[in-house]
């Protein structure tokens, strides 16, 4: 469908931006449910991260009214409009648009996508090729609920760009240097073999906060032992020695581990049987309720929205227990992954709960003195960056995570290498 560029015209201010071969400009996808994010980078210098140029997204996609959303590097808005997106294909083609026209002296040069799952193939980042677009299909029943749309994003590219270079970026590569008895399940070995192993996800998320804990804290501090708890709308925690990965709480698929907005976590395996067998639901029906039905909609009946489920506790016992549940399986979790680091220096909080709730924050960490968590409530509840106190043995931060940045940082180093 074609788009009329003058509906989406804006004006242009602040600095020009300026291209060359040498620099080349990166477009990044980081795809949602009903959501597009996206940033534009410019290669910077050789060991940091590129310059972001422009940042955005296009949301409530499939909805009845959608809205987009560009800002520059110093956040001054250069669109906000409410539109109408049918779909993916759809918003892709708007941002598209929106570029040619507003930003003419942009000329991509490659694009890197977020996508959720590389198997047990893949850990690092890859040029697209049909070969790797087969692969990644052939993947789709690991992750049914993101890989489609992902897939989509990269052949719909290819259609209206193609002569646009692609890369992806795989949310599980990061885990990829768990140990083995962390990867594997107890069930029959032929099954491992086959693929069914635990992947974890939100990797690009960690990567990024390993990254900003070195520059922030200093190497030492990025090497420690540290657990990262990404708390949004997907929720998991990892735990993190001499910069890598060595436990997640995610596994198989992104539905696994902590209670998070609309997915369960993880379950007795008996509980499916039992759906499937005795209340004879279908495996789509499952399917959507564990992913989409669950969590903190579940449990709360009314909202997946943490702040909104906050602000409804104190007079809907509903809303408080979806809320005392999420912040008991965190807190369960977090003291398990700490056996795993065999002790704790640093714990990390992100995402959009992580950095933007601190009742979440305190209910998570009470309790756990003996483990050396202990919290500073004013600089909590002020958000700081440092949220322990002076005398606790573990470090408790915020930080802001960015995908993107780490989208746009592996699509450079594809394209580096030809």
């Amino acid at each position: 469908m074609a788009v009329d560029k003058g509906k989406f015209k804006e004006p242009t201010q602040g600095d020009e931006i300026t291209t060359t071969n040498q620099n080349p400009i990166i477009l990044t996808l980081n795809l949602g449910s009903s959501s597009l994010k996206f940033a534009i980078f410019r290669d910077g210098k050789d060991d940091a991260l590129p310059d972001r140029l422009i940042s955005g997204k296009l949301d409530r996609i499939g909805l009845t009214s959608g809205t987009f959303q560009a800002k520059d590097s110093q956040g001054k808005s250069l669109a906000k409009r409410e539109l109408s997106l049918k779909d993916h294909d759809r918003a892709l083609e708007t941002l598209l648009d929106w570029i040619s026209s507003n930003l003419p002296e942009i000329d991509l040069q490659i694009a890197g996508h977020r996508v959720v799952h590389g198997g047990n193939r893949y850990a690092q980042p890859q040029l697209v090729t049909p070969a790797l677009l087969a692969y990644l299909k052939s993947l789709i029943p690991l992750a049914p609920d993101h890989l489609p749309q992902e897939i989509q994003a990269i052949e719909t590219l290819e259609r209206l760009q193609p002569h646009l270079r692609q890369a992806v970026c795989f949310d599980t590569a990061f885990h990829r240097t768990m140990p083995r008895v962390a990867q594997l399940y107890g069930l029959p070995r032929a099954l491992a073999e086959e693929g069914i192993i635990r992947y974890g996800f939100h990797g690009l998320s960690y990567e990024y906060i390993v990254q900003a804990l070195a520059r922030e804290a200093g190497d030492g501090v990025a090497q420690g032992r540290a657990i990262v708890a990404h708390l949004g709308h997907g929720c998991s925690l990892c735990a993190i020695r001499e910069g890598q990965s060595i436990e997640t709480t995610m596994g198989f698929t992104p539905t696994g581990g902590l209670t998070m907005s609309t997915r369960s976590g993880d379950l007795d395996p008996s509980v499916i049987l039992y759906l499937l067998g005795h209340k004879k639901h279908s495996t789509a029906e499952v399917n959507e309720m564990l992913n989409k039905h669950s969590g903190l909609l579940g449990l709360s009946g009314v909202s997946s929205d943490m702040q909104d489920l906050l602000q409804k506790a104190p007079s809907d016992p509903r809303a408080e227990e979806a809320v005392a549940v999420f912040c008991h399986v965190a807190k369960k979790f977090l003291g398990a992954l700490t056996a795993a680091l065999g002790g704790l220096e640093t714990l990390v909080f992100t995402g959009g709960i992580g950095e933007n709730a601190p009742a979440i924050r305190e209910r998570i960490c009470a309790g756990l003195e003996s483990l050396g968590i202990r919290l500073d409530r004013n600089a909590n509840d002020r958000n700081n960056a440092v949220i322990s106190s002076a005398d606790a043995g573990v470090t408790v931060r915020v930080m802001p995570t960015d995908e993107e940045a780490m989208i746009a940082r592996h699509t450079l180093e594809v394209w580096r290498k030809g």
